[in-house]
């Protein structure tokens, strides 16, 4: 296993470290914003969800690390943190690839891409079949345009806690 590569001690590390940190955002939401918060959470994968990324590693073109993510969380719903950010669960990138395929991640590479996520307005991260994550530049995925975002899932977790604490810190989430 590489250096990057996700594992499960890496990823319960990551997940109580910002559920710690929204925890707290979520506490004072609603003093500082003068409404209440929505959804802001890392949850845990379930039987079910672990079920569903076996399922993406065996029906699906996914890079080992994704199905490593989906077997020890769930989903990420961070409905406050910007216009949003968020990691659907793996039975919903499984629905996504059922019905719609795999994304064109590159255009002289076969479609290959799987849909995780999305930011909240309107755009889709999309993880390639090397395991790099890119993000649309506008919400359609008919023939979408793509910014690669992250090298692997590894950096695009470092980059959403960074967009977290940037948050936090200035009102603003940064580019991701």
């Amino acid at each position: 296993m590489s250096e990057r590569s996700l594992s499960s001690a890496w990823l319960s590390s990551w997940a109580s470290l910002v559920s710690g940190v929204l925890d707290e955002m979520t506490e004072e939401f609603e003093r500082k914003h003068g409404f209440p918060p929505g959804a802001n959470q890392v949850r845990l994968a379930d039987r079910e969800d672990q079920e569903a990324a076996h399922a993406l590693g065996r029906d699906a073109p996914a890079a080992v690390d994704l199905v490593t993510f989906y077997s020890r969380i769930g989903e990420v719903v961070w409905a406050d943190v910007g216009n949003g950010y968020f990691i659907h669960p793996a039975r919903d990138v499984l629905g996504q690839h059922a019905e719609y395929g795999p994304v064109r991640v590159a255009a002289r590479q076969e479609p290959g891409g799987l849909v995780i996520g999305s930011d909240g307005g309107g755009r889709s991260y999309v993880v390639g079949p090397d395991g790099a994550v890119h993000r649309t530049r506008t919400a359609s995925l008919d023939e979408p345009e793509l910014d690669t975002v992250a090298d692997d899932l590894r950096q695009f977790l470092e980059l959403l806690e960074r967009s977290l604490a940037r948050f936090i810190a200035t009102g603003e989430p940064g580019y991701l």
